[in-house]
């Protein structure tokens, strides 16, 4: 299926190439690591639930796109559209929070992949935040925007987690 191309399908695909990259190291690491295989299904289970938002969020703007009639009418499908990507950063935070984790105890030689697994979770959640930021202006001080702006700076805070774990 061809996914619609966008910034917030764009989130979601990098949420979910981040989350199955983490799959693969965690999985590489099961040799030194016990937790690696539980790990390694957290990862393939954030892949699962990242991986249809893109879909979702294309579609959720084009209805957005159409929608017709006045400033409430509009107000409202651009609120509704706000809801996919809001999905898409709560997603690339918990993957973010999972390369920290990954990032500390994997296989040293893989350590790397897992810090840029961390640092695009946080950009496509810091990306789908400004698309919730976008998708509300019509709906001026929306918690789901602040909320959104929350989870990117956490999801942020979890990559810098992972890059010190590098170092």
């Amino acid at each position: 299926m061809q996914t619609a191309s966008g910034g917030g399908p764009l989130a979601a695909r990098v949420t979910a190439s981040a989350a199955e990259l983490l799959a693969q190291i965690a999985r590489a690491s099961g040799d030194t690591w016990p937790e690696a295989a539980g790990v390694a299904a957290q990862a393939e289970s954030l892949h699962d639930r990242a991986a249809p938002l893109a879909e979702i969020a294309a579609r959720a703007y084009d209805e957005a796109l159409g929608a017709g009639g006045g400033d409430y009418e509009l107000g409202r499908a651009y609120a509704q559209a706000a809801e996919p990507p809001l999905r898409i950063a709560e997603a690339a935070a918990d993957v973010a929070e999972l390369a920290a984790l990954i990032a500390a105890q994997c296989d040293p030689a893989r350590r790397a992949d897992a810090v840029v697994a961390g640092l695009l979770a946080a950009a496509a959640a810091r990306a789908a935040a400004e698309l919730v930021a976008v998708n509300l202006t019509m709906s001026a001080n929306d918690e789901r925007a602040r909320r959104a702006l929350a989870i990117a700076e956490g999801a942020a805070r979890a990559a810098d987690a992972a890059r010190a774990a590098r170092e």
